[in-house]
């Protein structure tokens, strides 16, 4: 089978640019004040992805784990960042709790992924190291900061029937059984939805860049599979994780519900 590699210029760049001015347009004509949120994001785009791929063309020519540890570092900071700025509600240590929680969930999962299914050799190879580790930072935040509004969500709404349960003598664990379930439930919801629908309704990312790219189907298949399996293993352990740390955060050892660090964002 004979594929051939297309190579991208600045005109076709310019472009492809032409479709975010085509949603501009969109924006303009129906009033909805999309425009300048549209250029600014686009602009964003062009100049971090632009200095990301200077930054990494650098980084996969030096032959030494520290810049690739560095980078994953900045990637992981960046990463809890978002989760937070994300969510609903804010809380001292929330920054903390969703680093942790990140660091925890894709170190686990892109150890695995590159040292036990992909083979990477040497270990820190960051051809394949960075780019499964920013994929699930990527995905892995959205079920984090969904799965986190979603349980501070549960427990200033029903405050009063955790405390009943409290009265009555249930354990921390019994008594935020319910919204830690329903939270975790919610962190897996889009990850799921993505593995159903993948290959009938939606072609992934990855898959298709690597089809473009000259990679047989089958080959790009199987690596969309692994992609789409471990950011469900990240989603997973990210949302259970930052439920239980957001609940010690809420109860301590005393068994007294404090909300009174929670803080609801106006916008």
């Amino acid at each position: 089978m004979h594929s051939t590699v297309i190579h991208l210029g600045l005109l076709d760049l310019i472009i492809a640019s032409m479709l975010v001015a085509g949603s501009a347009l969109i924006s303009i004509r129906l009033k909805l004040g999309l425009e300048k949120s549209l250029a600014i994001a686009a602009l964003r785009c062009v100049v971090q992805l632009g200095m990301v791929g200077f930054v990494l063309q650098k980084v996969f020519g030096i032959h030494h784990p520290l810049p690739v540890i560095l980078w994953l570092l900045l990637m992981l900071v960046m990463a809890g960042r978002e989760a937070v700025r994300r969510s609903k509600w804010y809380y001292g240590g929330i920054r903390i709790d969703t680093m942790l929680t990140m660091a925890f969930s894709a170190f686990t999962v892109g150890t695995i992924v590159t040292q036990a299914v992909v083979g990477t050799r040497p270990w820190y190879d960051p051809q394949y190291v960075i780019p499964v580790l920013g994929m699930i930072f990527g995905n892995s935040l959205n079920g984090i900061s969904l799965c986190l509004d979603r349980f501070l969500e549960h427990v200033s709404a029903r405050r009063h029937e955790i405390e009943l349960m409290l009265t009555y003598g249930a354990t921390r664990a019994e008594a935020l059984s319910a919204p830690l379930r329903e939270a975790v439930r919610t962190g897996m919801i889009p990850i799921i939805n993505n593995m159903s629908v993948a290959g009938l309704v939606s072609l992934p990312g990855m898959m298709t860049g690597q089809i473009l790219a000259g990679s047989p189907p089958l080959d790009a298949v199987k690596y969309q599979m692994v992609v789409m399996f471990m950011i469900s293993a990240a989603n997973a352990l990210g949302s259970m994780s930052v439920s239980m740390l957001a609940s010690r955060r809420l109860m301590g050892p005393s068994g007294i519900l404090e909300l009174d660090i929670l803080t609801r964002r106006t916008s």
